[in-house]
């Protein structure tokens, strides 16, 4: 029986293994959980309940093998089996998408991208992009498991219904419409959707908020630290 784990665990488990990657590359044999922490923002403590939690064995002494936890991650995010992906808009997000040469290195593969913009239509790119009608039969014979929908907010609702009506559980959202399968919450959805939304201008928003309360934060402090000084002083 597979192990459940959450999302934050599985992004964890992502991050470890780029860092993992980049230390066998530069010929280390082992690693230990402080330089894992160190190099993805977490206490050691954390790497060692991610591994005890899938399995991997370890000490503080000893370190991990790193081929091992390769391996073992790997096997856990499903990077031993082939990762087919489509592109839904292909314009420039969606473009770039499909460009970005960090999939290779993950597993993931771009198999097509679709389009109504007839202009942007080429069956015979390396990237084959094809009429959005399409997608139902590629899905099918590309075995596809996540779609990246990067089209106009106007035009996302429709292609979402068509992602789950081709049988694609696994949805990234670039729109900033919250997309939500009506279906699942009635358990009626036969593929039972995971949508991810992922809305950019929120996102910045988010970072110019959390910018200016580290500002603030900041400014508070270098007052408190002149008062303290002028009272001594004074």
């Amino acid at each position: 029986m597979e192990t459940k784990i959450n999302r934050g665990i599985v992004l964890r488990l992502a991050k470890y293994l780029r860092v993992l990657h980049k230390l066998k590359g530069m010929g280390f044999v082992k690693v230990f959980s402080n330089n894992l922490g160190d190099a993805i923002g977490v206490t050691p403590a954390v790497v060692r309940k991610d591994f005890s939690i899938i399995g991997i064995p370890g000490n503080k002494r000893g370190g991990y093998n790193i081929d091992v936890i390769i391996e073992e991650i790997e096997r856990m995010l499903g990077k031993e089996e082939r990762q087919p992906i489509v592109v839904l808009g292909c314009g420039k997000i969606g473009n770039a998408l499909m460009h970005y040469t960090e999939f290779e290195r993950d597993g993931i593969e771009v198999v097509a991208g679709f389009e109504i913009n007839p202009d942007l239509i080429n069956p015979n790119a390396h990237i084959p992009i094809y009429p959005i009608a399409k997608l139902p039969e590629v899905a099918v014979r590309e075995a596809v498991k996540v779609a990246v929908i990067a089209v106009p907010d106007v035009a996302a609702t429709e292609v979402f219904e068509l992602v789950t009506a081709s049988g694609i559980p696994g949805v990234l959202n670039f729109t900033s419409v919250d997309l939500k399968c009506g279906r699942c919450d009635f358990d009626e959805c036969a593929i039972r959707c995971i949508v991810q939304n992922v809305n950019i201008g929120l996102e910045i928003e988010n970072l110019f908020y959390l910018v200016r309360m580290k500002e603030a934060d900041i400014l508070d402090q270098s007052r408190s630290r002149t008062e303290t000084l002028t009272s001594q002083t004074g």
